[in-house]
């Protein structure tokens, strides 16, 4: 199928890396410790025992990549005078179809596990390992339908807006953490906190954050910030979740996890120049196009192949290390690596299945008439007129 000739790659580029590092990160992170089949089977993570792991969380914690990218994708999809519910329906139905699948499937093996005897316990476990990702769709598919205005929001406020959202997330922490509110006030940061780099992606859509100057104001002051929250105000320095701990910087996400995805926002521009020099090698851009293609499915089964793979090594050999065993020694990692290319295995496996061998979405062979391409808005090109406000 012809490509559209104002795709921004390095746009494409940035959502394939944050997808390998969702996907890297939770298979470093996520321990299963199983004493054999039948017996009981729970999750565990190497950041408990060994926090001089931390550092790992900074580079493959890519939330607010994710995010920023799809403030960028929906705010080019706008298209003037096109009604709510058929855009929703345009842009939500590649979220929409792989779910049917997924429920089916973990159904089905749900109810072989019980049967072949394996604990209800590590079924449960399983099961809302497979749940855990669908919190970040809800949370996308809300800011994506509420597009309109937050674009309307950023031709009139700009980055006054971000500030505003920033300083939001911060007075709910001030009131969770300092002040006696209840701890349920604090998910109302899954809202405050995933917007600021949804809100800098629309901006970025309209020609917004451009420079390298705007890059490295957002990179520099980010680390800063969550660097101080982290020595100084008691923020936890790991920026995912931690087994035991009374604080994460995700569930819900704090102000530290905002400062922290402003600076991961900062890379991001500065990373587009070079990305878009990058992705003009087919070498480069093939795997990029066929990880953006494939992006829902490896997103939703990311997990599903690891304990695909966990599962079967169970029921065939036993307990092995690095795949059942507690992460409680440095050479844990080293015995965990190959088994990541298993799951990589696994993973492609999986997608090949679930994606019909057609990659995603696109259907080859599909011709595409070039009037209706230059008419179409709903790409990722650089410009777009419907979102004027821009900062550079």
């Amino acid at each position: 199928m012809p490509e559209n000739p104002g795709r921004d790659r390095a746009v494409d580029a940035l959502r394939a890396f944050a997808i390998l590092g969702v996907v890297l990160g939770h298979w470093l992170v996520t321990a299963f410790v199983a004493d054999g089949w039948g017996g009981d089977l729970h999750v565990t993570s190497p950041l408990k025992t060994m926090p001089e792991l931390t550092p790992i969380t900074w580079v493959f914690q890519t939330l607010a990549v994710f995010f920023f990218v799809g403030g960028y994708s929906a705010a080019k999809g706008l298209r003037p005078g096109e009604p709510w519910g058929r855009r929703m329906r345009r842009r939500l139905a590649r979220f929409a179809r792989p779910l049917p699948v997924l429920a089916l499937t973990w159904t089905l093996v749900a109810a072989l596990l019980w049967w072949a005897g394996f604990s209800a316990s590590g079924i449960r476990t399983l099961i809302e390992l497979v749940l855990s990702p669908l919190w970040f769709l809800c949370v996308y598919v809300a800011l994506t339908a509420l597009t309109p205005p937050i674009a309307a929001a950023w031709n009139r406020l700009g980055l006054r807006g971000a500030a505003l959202l920033v300083g939001a997330t911060a007075a709910l922490d001030l009131g969770r953490f300092a002040l006696g509110a209840p701890g349920w006030t604090g998910w109302a940061t899954v809202l405050t906190a995933w917007l600021v780099p949804f809100y800098l992606g629309v901006g970025w859509a309209g020609g917004a954050l451009r420079s390298r100057r705007a890059g490295f104001a957002l990179l520099g002051g980010g680390a800063t910030g969550a660097a101080l929250l982290v020595l100084f105000a008691g923020y936890p320095a790991s920026m995912v979740g931690v087994p035991g701990a009374a604080i994460s910087n995700l569930s819900p996400p704090t102000l530290a996890a905002v400062a922290f995805g402003l600076a991961q926002t900062g890379l991001a521009v500065l990373l587009h120049g070079p990305l878009t020099r990058w992705t003009r090698h087919a070498r480069v851009w093939a795997p990029i196009r066929a990880a953006n293609r494939s992006a829902m499915t490896i997103f939703l089964w990311h997990q599903t192949a690891l304990m695909t793979v966990t599962v079967a090594a169970l029921a065939a050999f036993g307990s092995l290390r690095g795949l059942h065993s507690a992460p409680d020694q440095p050479e844990w990692i080293v015995e965990r690596l190959p088994w990541l290319l298993v799951s990589g295995i696994a993973l492609a496996a999986i997608r090949a299945l679930v994606d019909g061998g057609a990659g995603g979405s696109e259907r080859p062979g599909r011709p595409v008439r070039e009037s209706a391409r230059k008419n179409v808005r709903g790409t990722n090109s650089i410009s777009d007129p419907y979102i004027s406000r821009g900062v550079s």
